[in-house]
């Protein structure tokens, strides 16, 4: 199998911050570092550590640490995802994230983005099956994808024909760092920032993470600390 991990699915958000960019944002370069800045100052900030009451680093990243024996490989987007499907294709995913990516009403739905990259994996048979396995504190977000998989699962049968439904399971860790497989068991690891969604205070611990893993870069993240 191959894990695909989403920084976002660590560095988060609490309830009701209505600017955080898990409810939807675009990918652009100015939401990558210009949208945080005008976060903190909206704060009245003028470093990121104004962002840490909003946007903290939830805990359970730890343990991916224990896939360091696993081939591994850093990347900036999702975008860029089958660059490493291609290398192991027909496998099962898990992918811990805090978005399905399983599909998107808005954009080309042909075109590989962070929002459609396992989805059109599924369709054009560089996946197997994908499980989506959102982290525990959307049990504490109620408008969050993880939150009411119920919910989820209705609005994925919108975006994805019956034959590939059946090949999608959505389910959420019971708490930090709950259900990982064991690194015996997985072929390769993708670890992808998401600048776009994550906390740019928290790319250290993600550059440590991703050194830990020895991940090869695919598209060299960024570092805005």
């Amino acid at each position: 199998m191959l894990l695909s991990i989403d920084w976002d699915a660590f560095s988060g958000t609490r309830e009701l911050v209505f600017d955080a960019p898990i409810w939807g944002t675009r990918d652009r370069e100015e939401d990558r570092l210009d949208a945080w800045t005008a976060r903190v100052r909206k704060r009245g900030g003028d470093a990121w550590t104004a962002l840490e009451a909003d946007f903290p680093l939830y805990p359970g990243w730890e343990a991916l640490r224990a896939y360091a024996c696993v081939p591994a490989f850093v990347t900036l987007s999702h975008a860029d995802a089958w660059r490493w499907l291609e290398r192991y294709p027909g496998l099962d995913v898990l992918n811990i994230d805090s978005h399905h990516d399983l599909g998107s009403r808005s954009g080309d739905p042909a075109r590989v983005r962070p929002g459609n990259w396992a989805g059109l994996g599924l369709a054009r048979g560089l996946i197997r099956t994908v499980t989506t396995l959102y982290p525990d504190w959307h049990a504490d977000l109620p408008v969050a994808e993880g939150h009411d998989l119920d919910r989820t699962r209705g609005e994925i049968r919108d975006l994805l024909p019956p034959a590939l439904l059946d090949r999608v399971t959505l389910t959420r860790q019971a708490r930090p760092g709950a259900a990982l497989p064991d690194p015996a068991r997985v072929t390769s690891v993708l670890l992808v920032q998401s600048p776009a969604w994550t906390n740019p205070a928290h790319d250290t611990a993600f550059s440590e993470l991703a050194c830990t893993l020895n991940a090869a870069p695919i598209v060299p993240p960024l570092n805005r600390s």
